[in-house]
C-alpha cells in the first residue's frame, strides 16, 4: 500500500489531529518512510532494541504508543542518535500514536483492557484537555475484588497485580484508563466506581485509594498498553491485506 494513503487513513480513524496530547508526543509520522508498505510492525515503545527488531523482520512501517521525543530537544548524539541511525539505514518509517490510542474507543488501550475484563462499557472518565481517556463499566453480576484481580493479571498475560484497597470486597462497577492514571483515582472515586485498574501511581495514591474509598489495581505501564498497538496492527492487517508483527518488549513497569 502507499504511504500516503496510509498516513491519512490512520490520522483519520485515530483522530490525531483534533486529540490533544501533550507536546512532546508529536503524534502522527516522526520518521519518513518508502513510499510502499508492506510490512507494518508495533510496539509499546520507540526504544532502540524494538526498532532493532522491527529492522530484523523488514518492516516499512513501524506503529508506537510512545515515540521518540518525549525528551523534548535534544542533540542528535548518543541513545537518540543511534534510534534514528537506525531507523534511517533501513528505509524503515516511525508512527506515534499516544493518548488518540488510549482513549480509542475500537482499538483504545483502556476499551480493550476493559472489554478483556467482561465489563460492559458505560461511561467515560479521566479528561486530558477535556477529552476522556478512561472508560468505566460495570459487570452483569458483581465479583470479588481477588476474581477482580485474577481478571486483570489473565488479560494483560500474568505477572503480580499490586492492589492498594480501600473499595468494597464486592465488586461492580469498575474504571479503567491505562497506563500512568494515578491522577484520577479520586474522579474514579467521585464517580462511585468501586474498583480502578490502571497501570501505574504515585506515591500517594496509596492514601487516595484508601480515604476516597475505592481500590486501585496496577497491572504494569507497560502490560496495560499492549492492547492498542496490537488492535492496530490487526486492523490494518485485516483491511489492507499489510503482514503486522507485534514487537514485544516487557519493562515488567
Amino acid at each position: 500500500m502507499k504511504l500516503e494513503p496510509l498516513l491519512q487513513y490512520l490520522d483519520g480513524w485515530l483522530r490525531v489531529e483534533e486529540h490533544p496530547d501533550y507536546p512532546n508526543a508529536l503524534n502522527g509520522l516522526q520518521v519518513g518512510g518508502p513510499s510502499e508498505i508492506t510490512t507494518v510492525a508495533t510496539a509499546v515503545d520507540a526504544s532502540e532494541a524494538s526498532i532493532r527488531a522491527a529492522v530484523e523482520i523488514g518492516a516499512d512501517l513501524m506503529v508506537v504508543h510512545h515515540g521518540l521525543f518525549w525528551s523534548g530537544l535534544e542533540p542528535v548524539v548518543g541513545r537518540h542518535e543511534r534510534r534514528l541511525r537506525l531507523l534511517f539505514e533501513a528505509g524503515l518509517g516511525l508512527y506515534s500514536v499516544h493518548l488518540p490510542l488510549d482513549s480509542h474507543l475500537e482499538v483504545g488501550n483502556s476499551a480493550l483492557l476493559a472489554a478483556a475484563l467482561g465489563l460492559e462499557v458505560q461511561g467515560r472518565f479521566g479528561a486530558y484537555a477535556g477529552w476522556d481517556i478512561g472508560v468505566s463499566g460495570s459487570f452483569s453480576e458483581a465479583v470479588a475484588l481477588e476474581e477482580l484481580v485474577t481478571r486483570v493479571e489473565g488479560a494483560v498475560g500474568g505477572g503480580v497485580v499490586q492492589v492498594l484497597p480501600g473499595g468494597p470486597e464486592t465488586v461492580r462497577s469498575v474504571g479503567v484508563l491505562t497506563g500512568g492514571g494515578g491522577s484520577f483515582v479520586r474522579e474514579a472515586a467521585q464517580a462511585g466506581l468501586d474498583a480502578y485498574v490502571t497501570g501505574e501511581v504515585s506515591h500517594h495514591a496509596y492514601f487516595d485509594a484508601a480515604e476516597f474509598r475505592t481500590s486501585v489495581l496496577l497491572a504494569g505501564h507497560y502490560a496495560t498498553e499492549t492492547f492498542g498497538v496490537k488492535a492496530v496492527g490487526r486492523h490494518l492487517a485485516d483491511r489492507f491485506g499489510l503482514q503486522a508483527h507485534f514487537i514485544d518488549q516487557p519493562t515488567g513497569l
